[in-house]
């Protein structure tokens, strides 16, 4: 293990090696070093990642996220250009709030940590972004997806660099009023975890689909605890409900667990199952098979095979040629956090200065893989959220990414500008809270 201990910029074939051994060893974890020496680093960052158990697959893609931006920011040290020595630590929550917060004060007291990074549950996300505040941490949300976080729970040190629970609920909003027109569907169903995450999910989706007029008749509203084994119960309360449309906020392995249970049964001949925000994922499509079952409606943060754009192809070529395998979106996510950080220390001049590190990092623009042509991401002053365009499309027969069969495609494309919440549906949201109510319900105990 001391070989992973090293700055290992350049040397990705050892962290991809070692860290299968972590997630064999499921037991035990253990902490990831990457990039400039504690020494050489002109910043260093905290990142909270998974490693072992079901959504271990997020960490693994995130570390290689990280070190193709590492190598990115290389080439263009070679090139001439300056950009920041950054050290990155990563560890695992083991999605235990109270575990990952130790861990961050640990990256803060230890390691000097300017920054943190990472962390893909919701519930853990709003624990470590609560600590950020009070330390004056900078902290970048690369894969969490709970809207609170950056509108009810906002603050000026949190900021998030891929998609939320918003953005996701917007696009989807807007299929399901496209193929209102066609189908005539009336009746709405969703499944969501019983956690932040799911529970914001569903509110993101009323709202979006309110403020859009669109008319519709809700079910049914479940919530299976996270990692929860089997779905059945849940499966045959929604084929008694008879809902035209199943959206769900599902993710990584219990997604794909509720999808094989579900055919199994006559679900799929009856009603179609939507996941805006993370059902396209590569996992998912390797565990689809060869056959795309009837109906899907997938989308996600980051694809391999949308947008077609040179930056795009390079990226998945470069974790290809890196790990022998195609990314999920975890790894975007995790690349975009870390390059928006070199940015935002180029823009400040210096990793040492708050005020102009989070000025820097309000309305950074990031030209990144998931971007189409003539868009390039920016962070939302206000709600320190990134503003992205999505893709939704159903699933069809795709062999380019090996040893996937189906890929998403026939898409629909939803332009960032309008996937933004409105200012004041912010502003009620925010003084909701300050008023002391919810705006979005808490998850049930």
């Amino acid at each position: 293990m001391e070989m992973l201990k090293r700055p290992v910029s350049g040397c990705i074939t050892i962290i991809i090696a070692t860290f299968t051994m972590l997630v064999a060893n499921s037991a035990q974890a253990e902490r990831f070093e990457l990039g400039a020496s504690a020494k050489e680093a002109d910043a260093v960052i905290g990142c909270l990642y998974p490693m072992t158990g079901r959504s271990a697959t997020y960490g693994r893609d995130s570390i290689v996220g990280i070190q193709i931006a590492l190598d990115d920011l290389a080439a263009e040290t070679k090139a001439g250009l300056t950009p920041p020595k950054l050290r990155i630590i990563a560890d695992d929550p083991r999605s235990k709030a109270s575990y990952a917060v130790r861990l961050a004060q640990d990256f803060i007291a230890k390691d000097k940590a300017r920054f943190f990074c990472g962390i893909v549950s919701s519930g853990v996300a709003h624990a470590v972004s609560d600590l950020a505040r009070q330390e004056k941490v900078i902290m970048i949300g690369t894969d969490h997806a709970s809207s609170r976080l950056s509108i009810e729970a906002g603050h000026d040190y949190y900021f998030r660099a891929t998609n939320d629970s918003w953005t996701s609920m917007a696009a989807g909003a807007r299929y399901l009023r496209d193929i209102q027109k066609e189908t005539g569907w009336k009746r709405l169903a969703f499944v969501g975890p019983d956690y932040d995450y799911g529970h914001v999910s569903w509110t993101d989706l009323q709202l979006a689909l309110d403020g859009l007029g669109v008319e519709y008749e809700t079910v049914s509203a479940l919530w299976p605890k996270l990692y929860e084994p089997d779905y059945s119960i849940y499966i045959n309360a929604l084929q008694s409900a008879k809902p035209d449309v199943v959206v769900t906020a599902l993710w990584g392995g219990d997604f794909i667990a509720f999808i094989k249970q579900a055919s199994t049964t006559r679900f799929f001949e009856t009603t179609r199952l939507a996941n805006f925000d993370t059902g396209a994922n590569y996992d998912v499509m390797m565990a689809l098979g060869n056959q795309p079952y009837p109906g899907l409606i997938l989308s996600a943060r980051h694809h391999n095979n949308w947008p077609e754009t040179g930056r795009n192809k390079r990226f998945v070529a470069q974790f290809h040629h890196l790990t022998g395998r195609y990314p999920t979106y975890a790894a975007e996510g995790a690349y975009t956090g870390i390059i928006a950080i070199a940015r935002a220390i180029e823009k400040a001049g210096g990793s040492d200065d708050d005020r102009a590190l989070i000025t820097a990092l309000e309305g950074l623009q990031l030209a990144l893989p998931e971007d189409p042509p003539g868009f390039a991401s920016y962070i939302d002053p206000d709600t320190h959220q990134i503003v992205q365009a999505q893709a939704v499309g159903t699933v069809v027969h795709n062999e380019d990414f090996p040893p996937s069969k189906l890929m998403v495609g026939n898409w629909a494309i939803y332009d960032a500008e309008d996937l933004k919440p409105s200012k004041e549906m912010v502003k009620r949201r925010r003084d909701a809270v300050a008023g002391g109510s919810e705006a979005v319900p808490p998850p049930s105990p």
